[in-house]
């Protein structure tokens, strides 16, 4: 069965990294608690290519910010979603904060069927 993945790209402040990579931390301790086979946060360090798209342009990234890729797998689309409603649930991510971190308005996320890897 092909797995499933939620992707997210988003701008942060780069004065604020350390503070997302704690949430980030939490998040992803909730994440495989709760069944997700995999959580990745990655920051942007080489993302703007001559003769390509830009990863900074795709995020909207402004002066002072930096670029995070991130994505989650699951086993499936229900797992997805099973997993999911869990982590909403989990007191561990109702802290108030994020607001304070990032424009949680300007990142991009959706849902994803592998074509390619296992």
């Amino acid at each position: 069965m092909e797995k499933y993945v939620d992707g997210f790209l988003l701008p942060v402040p780069k004065a604020n990294i350390e503070a997302y990579r704690k949430m980030a931390q939490t998040a992803q301790t909730v994440w495989l608690e709760h069944g997700a086979l995999d959580y990745r946060e990655c920051v942007a360090q080489d993302i703007d290519n001559e003769g390509a798209g830009s990863f900074s342009a795709a995020a909207s990234a402004r002066e002072g910010e930096t670029v995070v890729f991130a994505w989650i797998t699951y086993a499936s689309k229900a797992e997805r979603d099973r997993i999911n409603a869990k982590v909403m649930a989990d007191p561990r991510l109702a802290s108030p904060g994020c607001e304070d971190v990032f424009d949680i308005k300007r990142m991009c996320w959706g849902g994803f069927t592998t074509l390619v890897g296992n």
